[in-house]
């Protein structure tokens, strides 16, 4: 059974905003690294959206982008990518499959079938995950940023507080903190 990992960028005020992290070949290089060491994408609608609004046509090269960004398109596009929506059926981004029925059942067979493991990347997705007991493992990049506004992490709360164990924290340039949490159990 592979882990399921939540990842997102965060400012020191917990806004999960993706405009207000900054983003720069270090912090996508990152985000490359952890893609690459899972075997699959998890998303809500909402982020599949976002991410199938630009990475398709630049991994194609119909956009310009530097080459960190082009890197992490094309590795994306060839990456199996697993959304969780009620109200959207047709995802044609290649690779892309929808979970349904139940959420638990869906992302724990997920999670059993995709040993490599599975990168979260959805705030409010993660939430209800969070509160199913299904994720393993956070790594945040916190950003040295108060954005003063939200979405923010965990808006609508959980029904107990997570305790969390530290594998890793390796300082960024920027003053950006890549953190690894594990889950305790």
């Amino acid at each position: 059974m592979g882990l399921l990992t939540f990842s997102i960028n965060v400012t020191l005020d917990g806004c999960v905003d993706h405009e207000e992290g900054i983003a720069d070949d270090e912090t996508h290089a990152y985000f490359t690294r952890l893609m690459d060491e899972a075997g699959a994408m998890l998303w809500g609608r909402v982020t599949y959206e976002l991410m199938e609004s630009a990475w398709p046509a630049i991994a194609r090269g119909g956009e310009e982008a530097p080459p960190a960004l082009r890197e992490w398109a094309v590795k994306l596009d060839a990456k199996p990518k697993y959304v969780v929506s009620s109200t959207r059926t047709d995802f044609p981004w290649a690779n892309s499959h929808r979970i349904t029925g139940d959420l638990r059942t869906g992302v724990q067979q997920l999670k059993d079938g995709t040993p490599a493991g599975v990168l979260l990347g959805s705030g409010a997705l993660a939430t209800e995950l969070d509160r199913l007991d299904l994720i393993d493992e956070y790594r945040f990049l916190i950003h040295p940023r108060i954005a003063g506004h939200g979405p923010t992490l965990y808006q609508h709360g959980l029904p107990s507080t997570r305790r969390l164990e530290l594998v890793s924290a390796s300082p960024l340039h920027d003053g950006v903190v890549a953190m690894h949490y594990r889950r305790s159990r």
